[in-house]
C-alpha cells in the first residue's frame, strides 16, 4: 500500500478549518453572551434539532450529495457546535482550556499516527467501540437523574478510552478511503475531516471534564 496518501493532508486541513470555525464561534458566542440569550429565549431546542438534522444528512446522504453541499453541512455543523461548546468558557478557566486543548491535540496526533501506520485489521473493533459508546450515552442519561459524581467520572473515562480506539480506527479507515472506488474522491476528505473532528472534540471535552480547572 502506498503510504504517501494524498487524502490525509486534505483531511487534516479540513479538520483544522472546522476546529478553527468552532473555536471562533465558541469564543464569540461566549464574549457576546449569545449562548446565554439562546438559552433564555428557548431557542436552544431549535439549535439542537438543526444540529441533529445536519448530522443525519451528512451521515446518510453523504454519498448522494454533491461535494459543495457536503462541505456546507460540515461547516454548518462546526458553527452550531461552536455555539453549544461556548459553555466551556463559562465553566472552566481559560488557561486550563488552552493547556488541555494542546494536550488533547498532542494525544490526538499520537493516536492518529498509530492509526495511519498500523496494518492490523481493525474492522471487527468498530462494532465494539459503537456498543461501548451507546452504553456510555445511556449511562450518561441515567446519571442525569441519579446525579452520582463518581459515575460521571467513570463515564468520562469509559468514553475517553473508547474514543482513543475510535480515533485509531477512523484514521486507519480514512487512510484506505483513497483506494475505494465507491467513494467520490472529491469529497472523501470531507468525510474524513468530519470523523476526526468529532473524535478530537470528544477527546478534548472528556479530558477537560476530567482535568479542567473549574471557575469558582
Amino acid at each position: 500500500m502506498d503510504t504517501e496518501s494524498k487524502i490525509i493532508p486534505k483531511t487534516f486541513l479540513w479538520m483544522f478549518l472546522g476546529l478553527l470555525v468552532t473555536a471562533g464561534v465558541a469564543w464569540y458566542s461566549y464574549s457576546t453572551d449569545f449562548f446565554i440569550n439562546i438559552i433564555a429565549n428557548g431557542s436552544w431546542t431549535v439549535l439542537l434539532i438543526v444540529e441533529v438534522v445536519v448530522v443525519l444528512l451528512f451521515s446518510f446522504l453523504f454519498k448522494k450529495l454533491p461535494a459543495p453541499i457536503v462541505a456546507i453541512l460540515y461547516f454548518v455543523y462546526a458553527i452550531i457546535n461552536g455555539i453549544t461548546l461556548s459553555v466551556i468558557f463559562y465553566t472552566f478557566e481559560l488557561k486550563s482550556i488552552i493547556y488541555l486543548f494542546l494536550a488533547s491535540a498532542a494525544l490526538f496526533g499520537v493516536l492518529g499516527f498509530i492509526g495511519f501506520k498500523t496494518q492490523v485489521d481493525l474492522t471487527k473493533w468498530h462494532s465494539i467501540f459503537f456498543g461501548v459508546l451507546i452504553i456510555g450515552v445511556i449511562l450518561s442519561i441515567v446519571n442525569v437523574f441519579v446525579g452520582n459524581s463518581m459515575l460521571d467520572i467513570a463515564i468520562d473515562w469509559i468514553i475517553l478510552m473508547t474514543f482513543f480506539g475510535v480515533t485509531i480506527y477512523d484514521m486507519n479507515r480514512i487512510r484506505d478511503l483513497e483506494y475505494e472506488e465507491v467513494i467520490n474522491q472529491n469529497k472523501a476528505y470531507i468525510y474524513g475531516a468530519m470523523q476526526l473532528y468529532l473524535d478530537f472534540i470528544n477527546i478534548f471535552i472528556r479530558i477537560l471534564s476530567l482535568f479542567g480547572k473549574r471557575k469558582d
